[in-house]
């Protein structure tokens, strides 16, 4: 099937000009977990959103205020796309390292880049415990109890003292879709807009090069019958095809 991304002219990040963009769907999992632990809290705990990015991301915020966030950080960077996660995680770790955060959530991944990088590049730069592929989250007397997912399925507990950072994946919850009246309310809400470069101004520490499609090598052939008929076959394919049988 032809995949609907393509390079663009530099070959060095995507062709945005026909992208529909929403919230990346690890980061839904983040907020909804902030929030669940809000309400949990009483709604005493403020949550701030933070986004780095052109002026669109401004629609994920709004869709983050209205599940639940209180205020948001919007750091303007048209660029985003050029920045590796050592850059991202410096200009996020700039921003907190004053705030006095009890808990960061951050999505597992960005579902384009997909270097699961950013989270714990953050808690390293802010000094503080992190944990990543949750899908359990458990809160009590500023001891974090989470549920991560490791290979083959099998579950590990880690607690963790606050300050700390987790990040989320599928299966920590099922995020909540924004109601009409809180929709409205969002529109109310702080969003605050800085720049990237007053933060950060970090060098990357590697790069992407360029990237492409696949070669195309040729087409596979799906056999089908009984298995004297498929090996009969196969064995028409070695000697037509191939020097195997010859």
């Amino acid at each position: 099937m032809e995949s609907p991304f393509r390079p663009n002219g530099s070959a060095t990040w995507f062709d945005e000009s026909d992208l529909a963009f929403r919230m990346n769907e690890y980061d839904e999992y983040a907020v909804e977990e902030a929030v669940r632990l809000k309400e949990q809290l009483g709604g005493e705990p403020e949550i701030t959103v933070l986004s780095i990015g052109p002026d669109r991301v401004i629609e994920a915020i709004k869709k983050a205020l209205a599940i639940g966030c209180d205020r948001a950080v919007h750091i303007l960077e048209p660029e985003v796309a050029s920045r590796e996660p050592w850059q991202i995680a410096s200009i996020i770790a700039a921003y907190a390292r004053d705030k006095q955060f009890d808990l960061l959530f951050t999505g597992m991944q960005s579902q384009d880049r997909g270097s699961a990088q950013v989270g714990v590049l953050v808690a390293e730069l802010l000094g503080i415990p992190s944990t990543t592929t949750l899908v359990g989250f458990a809160w009590a007397d500023g001891v974090v109890t989470a549920t991560r997912e490791l290979e083959g399925g099998v579950k590990g507990k880690v607690r963790l003292r606050t300050p700390a950072l987790v990040t989320c994946q599928l299966g920590l919850n099922s995020p909540r879709y924004p109601t009409l009246p809180n929709i409205m309310k969002a529109r109310k809400k702080e969003i605050t807009t800085l720049q990237a470069g007053e933060l950060s101004s970090e060098k990357p520490l590697t790069g992407s090069a360029a990237f492409r499609h696949p070669e195309k090598k040729g087409s596979g052939v799906v056999l089908e019958g009984s298995v004297d008929e498929l090996v009969e076959k196969v064995l028409v394919i070695l000697k037509d095809k191939t020097a195997v049988l010859r």
